[in-house]
């Protein structure tokens, strides 16, 4: 008989439909575990006639809606209440305080608003507390301060305000407090000192200011203290050092200053220290390089002083040594070579002087090696050849002497290479043409003479720029450019080549070219481009025929050529990657009907667990014999992405790298694309169901550019890359991933450049350099895009305009109505959010600004658009027309997290549980 039974579990399974209201005739049930199926529906009132329940778990049924039952109160057993990764909705029911036996309440990742009841005070025997990921506003309650067996109180990422309840001293038993990512104000109360017990203690990314309170010296079993993002003033307390237990204290983004206190070399523990952007001065002590376990010490961007200590050599753990931006002098330290373990060093934007120490070339696995804008001298030491995993070197802006060394040829895994703006005489190696990944390679502004060997032309990865300007060369351009099918930028211009431009015609991706004071002679090539291009760009050259050599198609040859912005859209187009998969260990495969896409990094499959899950599994194309091992890079880039936790960024469950196969595991995002639901016309959205897209895809960045560490640029934002799932929530995918493809293998890995072609940042032309507002701009186009309907090089679009340009100059002219600019279906569909529409179009033309200075945020973006629509508001259920049947949604795969430092399993992969 149901009616006695006591145990009830359900969970991780495929089951499907709702929960039954005969749920209720159980009456002995005592433990109910519904979580990680496909549910979906309304928790039944019945739910409440279960008067023995002690354990509900329906976690990880994102199909589960509406409002926890008011019922839910009857069931005054329940000791565990978990809905974590569901899309209940609405408030907290008050009567949520008559659960006296209540021990967790797990409602995280799900779509709570209203504020905290006041009521919870009443479920005196809570311990943890995890409301995480939900858009919950008002302030923190007082009334939590009664809860005295309080020991876990994670609340971040909502949109909590006011300020920090002093009766939380009252707490004593906590452990974590995790308030991060809300509006929190005020100082920390001094009320907490009382908590001794705190071992995790998360602050970041709200608006609290004063001083970081001595009393935390007292905390002697804190391990992590994270207070970035915030506007802390005055210096770091020394008691600090008292902190035997901290492995992690972050500080960056605030108003610090004074000195770095040598205490702080006490935390014998400590692993990662960031105190960058901020106002601290004076030097960094030496006693901090006696830390044996610290991985990460970041310093960016402050007004610290004097020379990098000796005693740097002492701490072999370091992994990532970050201290550009600063008024460091002296030399670089040879100790530094000392580091065995170190993949980044940048040290740029110094006044450090002297010669490159050669024992860098110690560093054996040194991925970043940044110098730049220093006044550092000699020569490019010929022992750098042995960093055979470099990816970047930049040396640019120095007083670098000597010539290019030959050995540089050796570092095969070298993307960028940007010698720059120094003094660097003699000719380019013929050597250089081995560097077969190069993407970007920057000479210009140097004293180089001689022929460019031909061997330049075959590195045909260049994709980014290739500027040898501004020096001494001669004879013709190379007939191997030819091969540079893929260059975006060109820049040959102040030198003393020869010969005819012909060898650039075949050369379709070039957004840019300058061959400007040279002695080229003959005619232009007779294409678009290069009638297009601007006169600047062929000066200098008396003997280059630029009009008049031949007639165009109107028959009027070239009049002129127009002064134009460089609006550049790098990259070349990419099959969607966002979707890969391969096989695992007891995951089976069988035919090619479980291929789901297949891209320049490999074969994406839709795979079936043995546990009846269905996830997405990419599996890499094999790295080749010629290649450098690639193990440890992959290794470290899953724990990158294991790092980044968000409700709208796409989840890595884990890997497997057995040396000959590695693979990706990820969550199955059933609906696809953004660009696939736009212009593939399967389903049509209206306009709820794209701001719900949109409005996720700015939480995922925002959370990318603020909120971790350091701040993660996409580089590739595009529609194609913005995941949909079954309630039409956006997943961004394809970051983090650009180390794991060989570029020379695929001929549309634009995402490991800088971007997807449509979708770039016009100063990427002009700088090279990414920053947050590339992303901004990027996500510009994507808003376009869903306003409009049209990919952002239609051949809707008159003359060939990209989308940005046509949207200006439509508004600009004020030829129609600004209407016309939208999507007409949409309008048709949701006439009655047109006003909506337009404020969204507003948005996206701030983000598509020339001027990156002149972008908003990615913060600012997401609180336009919540402007616009109060989140605070139910989305209606998105309205779609299916073009023919659209295969069933299925609920995507998610894994449980307390924390957003978690990782995914390494090797093997099982999917955990959602309570």
């Amino acid at each position: 008989m149901l009616s006695e039974l006591k145990l009830l579990l359900l969970n991780s399974n495929s089951f499907q439909g709702g929960i039954p209201t005969t749920i209720g005739n159980c009456s002995k049930l005592q433990h109910l575990a519904l979580y990680d199926n496909q549910l979906s529906g309304m928790i039944p009132g019945e739910i409440g006639q279960l008067r023995a329940l002690e354990t509900l778990r329906a976690g990880g049924n994102p199909g589960i809606h509406g409002e926890i039952p008011m019922q839910i109160s009857d069931c005054k057993a329940l000791v565990f209440l978990g809905l974590a990764v569901t899309g209940v909705s609405g408030d907290i029911p008050p009567s949520i305080g008559e659960l006296n036996n209540l021990k967790t309440l797990s409602i995280y990742t799900a779509h709570l608003t209203g504020h905290i009841p006041a009521e919870i005070q009443n479920c005196s025997a809570l311990e943890d507390l995890f409301l995480y990921e939900n858009q919950l506003h008002g302030n923190i309650p007082y009334e939590l301060g009664s809860m005295h067996s309080l020991k876990r109180v994670l609340l971040w990422q909502n949109n909590l305000t006011g300020t920090i309840p002093e009766s939380l001293g009252n707490c004593t038993n906590l452990k974590v407090i995790d308030f991060s990512l809300n509006s929190l104000s005020g100082q920390i109360p001094v009320t907490l000192s009382s908590l001794l017990l705190l071992e995790e203690f998360l602050l970041s990314d709200n608006n609290i200011y004063g001083e970081i309170p001595s009393y935390i010296g007292n905390f002697s079993i804190l391990k992590q203290l994270e207070l970035d993002n915030n506007k802390f003033s005055w210096g770091i307390p020394p008691v600090m050092g008292q902190l035997k237990e901290l492995t992690l204290f972050y500080a960056w983004q605030n108003q610090l200053n004074g000195s770095i206190p040598t205490e702080l070399s006490n935390c014998e523990k400590l692993e990662a220290l960031d105190l960058s952007h901020n106002f601290l001065t004076g030097s960094i002590p030496n006693s901090l390089f006696h830390l044996g376990n610290l991985t990460q010490l970041l310093l960016i961007s402050n007004s610290l002083s004097g020379q990098i200590p000796a005693d740097i050599g002492r701490c072999t753990s370091l992994i990532r040594l970050r201290l550009g931006s600063n008024n460091f002098t002296g030399q670089i330290p040879p100790e530094i070579g000392l580091l065995r373990s170190l993949t980044f060093l940048e040290l740029s934007n110094n006044l450090l002087s002297g010669d490159i120490p050669s024992e860098i070339g110690n560093c054996a696995h040194l991925e970043l090696l940044d110098l730049h804008s220093n006044v550092l001298l000699g020569t490019i030491p010929s022992s750098l050849k042995f960093l055979v995993g470099l990816n970047v070197l930049d040396v640019s802006a120095n007083r670098i002497s000597g010539s290019i060394p030959e050995n540089l040829g050796k570092l095969t895994s070298l993307n960028k290479l940007i010698l720059s703006g120094n003094l660097i005489s003699g000719v380019i190696p013929q050597t250089l043409g081995m560097c077969k990944d190069l993407q970007l390679l920057d000479i210009s502004n140097n004293r180089i003479n001689g022929y460019i060997p031909e061997e330049i032309g075959h590195l045909q990865g260049l994709d980014i720029l290739l500027n040898l300007s501004w020096n001494s060369l001669t004879g013709p351009i190379p007939e191997t450019f030819s091969n540079l099918s893929k260059l975006s930028i060109l820049d040959l211009s102040h030198n003393k080549l020869t010969g005819t431009l012909r060898v650039l015609e075949s050369l379709d991706n070039l957004v840019s070219l300058n061959v400007s004071y040279n002695s080229f002679s003959g005619s232009l090539p007779d294409t678009k481009f290069f009638r297009d291009l601007p006169a600047a760009a062929f000066a200098g050259n008396p003997d280059l025929c630029i009009s008049n050599c031949y007639e165009s198609e109107d028959g009027q040859g070239i009049k002129s050529i127009r002064n134009i912005i460089i609006y550049t859209f790098l990259g070349v187009v990419l099959i969607s990657i966002f979707v890969t998969c391969g096989v695992i260990l007891t995951l089976r495969i069988q035919g090619e009907s479980n291929i789901v896409g297949k891209g320049c990094s490999g074969i994406v499959y839709r795979v079936e667990t043995p546990m009846k899950q269905i996830i997405a599994v990419k599996k890499l194309w094999p790295i080749k014999k010629e290649e450098p091992p690639e193990r440890d890079l992959f290794a470290a880039e899953v724990q990158t992405l294991g790092s980044i936790r968000h409700k709208n960024i796409v989840r890595l469950l884990g890997c497997c790298d057995n040396g000959r196969t590695r693979l990706l595991l990820f969550d199955y995002i059933c609906n696809g694309s953004l660009f696939g639901l736009l212009h593939e016309k399967r389903l049509f959205l209206d306009w709820d169901a794209r701001y719900k897209i949109i409005l996720g895809a700015a939480h995922g960045l925002e959370y990318l550019h603020h909120d971790c560490i350091p701040p993660i640029v996409h580089r590739d934002i595009k529609a194609n890359n913005i995941l949909v799932g079954p309630q039409f929530e956006a997943f961004i995918a394809d970051f983090g991933l650009a180390k794991l493809v060989s570029s020379s293998e695929c001929s549309g890995a634009s995402h490991t450049v800088a971007g997807s072609y449509g979708y770039i940042a016009p100063e990427y032309g002009y700088s090279l350099r990414i920053t947050e507002k590339s992303d901004v701009y990027s996500y510009g186009v994507v808003l376009l895009e869903v306003l409009t309907g049209m990919e952002p090089t239609d051949n809707r679009i008159p003359e060939g305009a990209h989308i940005v340009t046509w949207v200006s100059n439509e508004i600009q002219e004020k030829r129609r109505e600004f209407t016309s600019i939208l999507d007409q279906q949409l309008v048709l569909q949701s006439g009655t959010k047109t006003s909506e529409m337009l404020q969204v179009l507003g948005v996206a033309l701030l983000c598509v600004n020339p001027s990156p200075d002149e972008r908003p945020s990615m913060k600012d973006v997401t609180a336009m658009l919540k402007e616009i629509k109060h989140e605070n508001d139910d989305f209606e259920k998105p309205n779609f027309l299916h073009k023919g049947m659209v295969t069933n949604p299925k609920a995507a795969v998610h894994c449980s997290s307390f924390s957003r430092s978690c990782e995914p399993l390494i090797i093997e992969s099982t999917s955990s549980s959602s309570s």
